[in-house]
C-alpha cells in the first residue's frame, strides 16, 4: 500500500508483480475506474506487457463486493462443512480451497446494469417509506 495513488506507484506495482509472478502465466488484475490506471503511461506499460490483462469494476460498484463475494463462497461451500481441530488444520483447508478454486476459477460477473440497480433500489425505497416506521 503506498500512500500515493497516482500512476507511477501503480507501475511499481505492476513490475513487482510481473517479477513475481511466473513468466508462462497470464496475470489478470482487477482494478477500479479509477484514471490512474488509464493514463498513457500505464497504457504503454500494459503494451509492452501482453500477459497482464487489466479487468475494471463498474463505475459506482465495489470491489470490494466481488472479494467479499468470494469469502462468502469459501465460508458456505467449504469452511461450514468441515471441521478444523486446529489452527494449521484450518490454513491447510482454505489453502486447499484455494488451489482448487484456482484450477477452474470461476469470476463473479455483474448481471444487472446500474439502471436496473437504481430501479430496484427506489421500488424498495418507496416501499419501506410507507411502512410508517
Amino acid at each position: 500500500m503506498t500512500e500515493r495513488h497516482r500512476a507511477v506507484e501503480f507501475r511499481k506495482f505492476l513490475n513487482l508483480i510481473n517479477r513475481s509472478v511466473p513468466e508462462d502465466l497470464d496475470v489478470h488484475v482487477v482494478v477500479d475506474n479509477s484514471s490512474t490506471h488509464k493514463t498513457p503511461e500505464i497504457h504503454r506499460w500494459l503494451l509492452r506487457h501482453p500477459r497482464f490483462t487489466l479487468h475494471f469494476t463498474p463505475t459506482y460498484s465495489s470491489w470490494m463486493n466481488l472479494v467479499e463475494r468470494w469469502f462468502a463462497e469459501l465460508t458456505n461451500k467449504w469452511l461450514r462443512r468441515g471441521t478444523h481441530r486446529s489452527t494449521k488444520e484450518l490454513e491447510a483447508s482454505i489453502n486447499y480451497w484455494i488451489d482448487t478454486w484456482n484450477d477452474e476459477p470461476k469470476p463473479f460477473v455483474w448481471h444487472k446494469s446500474a439502471d436496473e440497480i437504481l430501479d430496484t433500489l427506489a421500488t424498495y425505497c418507496a416501499r419501506i417509506s410507507d411502512s410508517r416506521h
